[in-house]
């Protein structure tokens, strides 16, 4: 069974455009894959631990190859729970809005708990860094209020935080597979709003269809 976990990180419910295109990629994706198992992290229901002394004192001490103390270890231990989420996961679907030129600060708080030697990535002093999410496909859902192509008056190369580091931040923890849907220029007013919307909603259920039936077709025995 193929498990599908939604991390979302727009605090609005209702009018969300990241969260209307996350949906309608879930929605069309379980037509094609009704035995989809769907979890859902909303970050902004999580009660995210802070990466206090603990955790810190935990991390080098790991990286020192030291034992952890009792506080040390349930600290790591918290970490690794949180990064079970995406280990268990075969397909990930994030859904984020863009938070001064970036990713909203619930989001960054998240990665950077999770983002740990040995829970999402190793290192070898001869080899570097190799991610430990293999093997999994992401879809990320961006919603910005203006347009960032590189003919607007913000560029995507002088004001995309949002894309590019978190997609270098998936390919870090070994996600090669992604796919992006972008809604953009949400804030210009109910027509053109509506519109975007509906486009991003019509790539996302098109994108959902096609993998279903892609994945549905590797699964038949030759």
């Amino acid at each position: 069974m193929t498990i599908l976990l939604h991390v979302s990180s727009s605090p609005r419910k209702q009018r969300s455009a990241s969260l209307e295109v996350a949906r309608s990629f879930i929605s069309h994706y379980r037509d094609y894959s009704p035995q989809v198992q769907v979890k859902h992290l909303d970050l902004w229901e999580m009660d995210l631990p802070e990466f206090d002394d603990s955790a810190m004192t935990a991390k080098y001490a790991g990286l020192a190859g030291t034992p952890l103390t009792p506080a040390q270890q349930q600290a790591w231990d918290r970490l690794r729970q949180l990064a079970s989420h995406l280990h268990e996961a075969d397909l990930l679907l994030f859904s984020m809005p863009l938070w001064n030129f970036g990713i909203p600060y619930k989001l960054k708080h998240f990665i950077d708990l999770v983002s740990q030697k040995d829970i999402l990535f190793s290192f070898d002093p001869e080899f570097g860094f190799s991610g430990l999410l293999t093997g999994k496909k992401a879809i990320v859902v961006y919603a910005r209020g203006l347009s960032y192509a590189n003919d607007s008056f913000t560029p995507s190369q002088e004001y995309d935080y949002q894309k590019v580091y978190f997609e270098m931040w998936l390919k870090f923890v070994g996600i090669t597979d992604i796919e992006s849907v972008i809604v953009e220029k949400t804030l210009f007013g109910s027509e053109v709003d509506g519109e975007a919307r509906r486009h991003a909603c019509l790539q996302a259920e098109q994108l959902a269809e096609s993998l279903a039936l892609s994945q549905r077709a590797a699964r038949i025995p030759s």
